[in-house]
């Protein structure tokens, strides 16, 4: 791919307004609905967590790829964002433990990226407009016929794509000799998330996505887990089967971000889609039985309803979002059930919430 980071290249949103920026020097279009994230760090993370498949990232940070990238900070095997807007990309890094570029890093998987943006301004768009489609392209004489394009990209309300990025066959994770196992519904898995609860002296199976509860207990687990991922939870009516079937059962099940919407719709309890949604890693969230405040790492753009959460005689608030009042914890009354709408394992972001996995752990015992 021909480096060429002057080459001129453009963000258009679907509702016609477009920011200007240059290319990295990796052709091409990307479609996507476009969201922001304010963490200062974390940027690899971010980049290949699962949760962000079919989405466009802004970042806030003025400066990204600063210090490269490593094998260990990868949450998946590849870069799930669509692509990729920045105010300043650094083609070269600083960091001793940095083994690549970010540049080799985007070209190596031919995702597009831009930078050069105003993103301070891009943002503050999208904070009073919402959430919407956009695409990023360097085909900047193709604008007519990509605006034809973008007006067909689906939207992300109602899309199911727990199928695009959920593992194709089960797969072992820790060590085989722990003394508790838990079985592992992935809709979008992060890497740090099955090594946090590995680390409680758990070993895991992690299935796919549509995998049905008799296969799960064939397995024989002590508990069972659901996990975080993108799009709308709603379609997913074989993970809500799932969890209906554990929860019928009184198995300890854990669901955290899409997990937890899961478990809430399996309650009969909504989901909507957020104008914005939550992404950064220093949203303040209080624990209601501690009375405490937490800062905690985000990633979603759907919520749970908080009147109907509130009205089920089965499900109590654990935690709510201190910024707009969402349902950020659910636990079930009767049943050995709970979750989280945040990423209690960070990565990035802080450790305030990975008492989290401890408390699935002493579920389970």
């Amino acid at each position: 791919m021909k480096y060429n980071k002057r080459a001129e290249a453009l963000v258009l949103l679907a509702d016609g307004t477009i920011f200007y920026g240059k290319s990295i020097g990796i052709e091409g279009t990307a479609f996507g609905e476009i969201c922001f994230n304010t963490g200062m760090t974390g940027y690899q993370e971010i980049f290949t967590d699962p949760s962000y498949f079919g989405q466009i990232m802004v970042t806030t940070n003025a400066h990204i790829g600063n210090y490269g990238t490593v094998a260990v900070d990868s949450q998946s095997d590849s870069i799930k964002i669509s692509g990729l807007i920045c105010k300043n990309f650094s083609f070269d890094h600083t960091r001793p433990a940095g083994t690549n570029n970010l540049y080799d890093y985007f070209a190596d998987q031919n995702k597009v990226a831009i930078s050069d943006v105003d993103t301070r301004a891009l943002v503050r768009y999208i904070r009073e407009n919402g959430a919407q489609n956009a695409l990023i392209t360097t085909e900047v004489e193709r604008l007519e016929a990509l605006k034809a394009e973008l007006a067909n990209y689906p939207s992300m309300e109602g899309r199911e794509l727990a199928s695009a990025v959920s593992t194709k066959e089960p797969y072992f994770f820790g060590d085989e000799n722990a003394p508790v196992k838990v079985a592992a519904l992935d809709l979008g898995i992060k890497q740090s998330i099955l090594k946090n609860i590995a680390d409680q002296g758990v070993y895991l199976k992690v299935f796919p996505y549509d995998t049905d509860f008799e296969t799960l207990q064939a397995w024989n687990p002590d508990g069972y887990f659901l996990s975080n991922g993108p799009g709308d939870p709603e379609p997913l009516h074989q993970a809500q089967a799932v969890a209906k079937e554990i929860i019928s059962r009184d198995l300890p099940l854990f669901g955290i971000c899409l997990g937890h919407q899961v478990i809430a719709l399996a309650n009969g309890v909504s989901t909507f889609k957020m104008f914005n949604g939550h992404r950064g890693i220093n949203h303040p969230v209080l624990n209601h039985s501690t009375g405490k405040g937490e800062i905690t790492s985000q990633n979603h753009g759907f919520a749970v309803s908080r009147e109907e959460a509130e009205a089920h005689p089965d499900l109590e608030i654990t935690h709510t979002h201190l910024n707009d009042q969402t349902v950020a914890g659910l636990k079930m009354k009767s049943k050995k059930c709970f979750s989280v709408q945040y990423h209690p394992e960070a990565a990035p972001g802080p450790n305030d919430a990975k008492y989290l996995f401890t408390q699935f752990k002493t579920l389970i015992n």
